[in-house]
């Protein structure tokens, strides 16, 4: 009777997942896919559902507040921007304009921007930076971990804390899982207001687990920003024992397009917070223009009616005329993209890939090269880089426009994590990338296809084993 009645009620749960599956619109063979799980895998089917599988986009369980006070400080934020002309940029003016409906924040003039290459030399730039800060510092990272930088950083605050400057802290509950109890409560106690994204908590870990906060975003008085995929950890720096120096891209702000990274921050930190104090408008400066440069931010998260990254991405592939060279370490990218990078290809756009030969993720690693063969066939050139583990998340095409940010090229950074990118208007930069793109490349081995087809079958089963998981990875 117990059996019969517990059939009835997983039944009766199952019956109403499939109409939420029907109402919020999944493609039809993951709406399929998702039915055969739940009925075929008993109890575990559901949980997986329930971690994995929900509509975040549609369900909307972690959408910003969107207060009168807080579109008040959105648009705040724009006013301090410097408008672009309307006749520049003409060939961008589409991009533009999807991020713009997308994220609500126009290109912004008068911006100059600093590529910073691997651990070093970015947070030396950030020591710098954060020893010269007189009102505040707001800092997010997905992962903040403990070592040489978290113990300097936590001196430095400790100092501006005492010179009267406000220290707040935002980062991952997931990513940053490894920070102790200790490190946090250390910050505490010398006056820093620090919080966690979505940390783990019972009642909440099916419906939060599952949607990270990977963000890297640094905000000094307004003067100086800095962000990008490096993270707060030594690996950058000191390198790691089995993957050897990552090596990654990062970015220096200086200008109004600041304005639009501290909004971002300030989104964040009131949605874990509730705290109405960080919508104070007098952070913001007046404009003042510190060079020639226009950037636009992006920002996407799954509380957001489209994937603003994605559709960036995509953008960009499909209005690339000469060339497209993407780097990026969890190439994953979806029917869209891919179907995108295919067509460029086959239109004679020179369409380059730059991967890391070496993986922190074996699944990961097999899942990525089930897509070089199509790729390859369709005339996409694929590089794989062995000085280390590469970690950049960058995308730069016709010595015209890039980007730079935290987004990787895979299903979970376009629809499940939060992520912000900033792209550049600016030939000067998309030269400068370029080189060093082209730099990395001479580093590395471009795959043959020729060769790849006739890779062994074994290679070939853990390819499409691995690819089974690329909705969830």
């Amino acid at each position: 009777m117990v059996y019969f009645t517990f059939l009835i009620i997983y039944f009766l749960a199952g019956l109403v997942i499939v109409i939420r599956l029907i109402l919020y619109g999944m493609r039809p063979t993951k709406t399929l896919a998702w039915i055969l799980v739940i009925f075929t895998i008993p109890v575990g089917g559901m949980l997986f559902y329930l971690l994995l599988g929900r509509n975040r986009r549609k369900n909307k369980l972690f959408q910003l507040k969107r207060t009168g006070e807080i579109n008040t400080y959105l648009e705040k934020a724009e006013s301090y921007y410097q408008p672009v002309q309307q006749n520049e940029y003409q060939e961008h003016q589409k991009l533009i304009e999807l991020i713009t409906k997308n994220c609500g924040f126009s290109p912004s003039a008068g911006n100059e921007l600093k590529l910073l290459k691997n651990g070093n030399a970015t947070f030396r730039a950030i020591f710098e930076s954060l020893k010269k800060a007189e009102h505040f510092i707001h800092l997010q990272y997905y992962i903040f971990e403990n070592g040489i930088l978290a113990d300097g950083l936590f001196e430095l605050f400790e100092k501006k804390v005492k010179e009267g400057v406000q220290v707040r802290i935002l980062y991952d509950g997931i990513g940053s899982l490894s920070l102790s109890k200790k490190y946090i409560k250390k910050l505490e106690d010398i006056g820093v207001e620090i919080y966690g994204f979505l940390p783990i908590k019972f009642g909440k870990f099916l419906s939060s687990l599952n949607y990270r906060n990977h963000r890297k975003i640094i905000v000094i008085d307004n003067k100086i920003a800095f962000t990008g995929g490096i993270n707060v950890s030594d690996k950058y720096v000191t390198g790691d024992s089995d993957l050897g120096m990552w090596n990654d891209m990062h970015l220096q702000l200086e200008g109004p397009i600041i304005h639009s990274l501290q909004a971002i921050f300030v989104m964040d930190w009131y949605l874990v917070s509730n705290n109405e104090n960080i919508l104070n408008t007098s952070y913001f400066t007046s404009y003042k223009e510190i060079g020639t440069m226009t950037a636009q931010t992006v920002h996407s998260g799954p509380d957001e009616d489209f994937s603003s990254t994605q559709q960036m991405y995509f953008s960009l592939i499909n209005e690339a005329k000469s060339y497209v060279y993407i780097a990026n370490p969890y190439i994953i990218p979806g029917e869209a993209i891919l179907e995108a990078l295919k067509v460029a290809a086959l239109s004679g756009v020179e369409v380059r890939l730059l991967l890391s030969e070496v993986s922190d993720n074996i699944i990961v690693r097999w899942c990525v090269r089930s897509y070089f063969e199509g790729l390859m066939e369709a005339g996409v050139k694929i590089y794989l880089f062995s000085n280390g583990f590469l970690h950049s998340k960058t995308i730069v095409a016709d010595d015209t426009v890039s980007s730079v940010g935290t987004t990787n090229l895979d299903i979970r950074s376009f629809e499940q994590n939060y992520e912000v990118n900033v792209v550049i208007y600016d030939d000067s930069f998309a030269m400068e990338l370029k080189n060093d793109f082209l730099s990395d490349c001479k580093q590395s081995v471009q795959l043959n296809y020729s060769t790849f087809v006739d890779r062994p079958w074994v290679e070939k089963l853990k390819e499409g084993a691995a690819k089974i998981f690329s909705p969830v990875l």
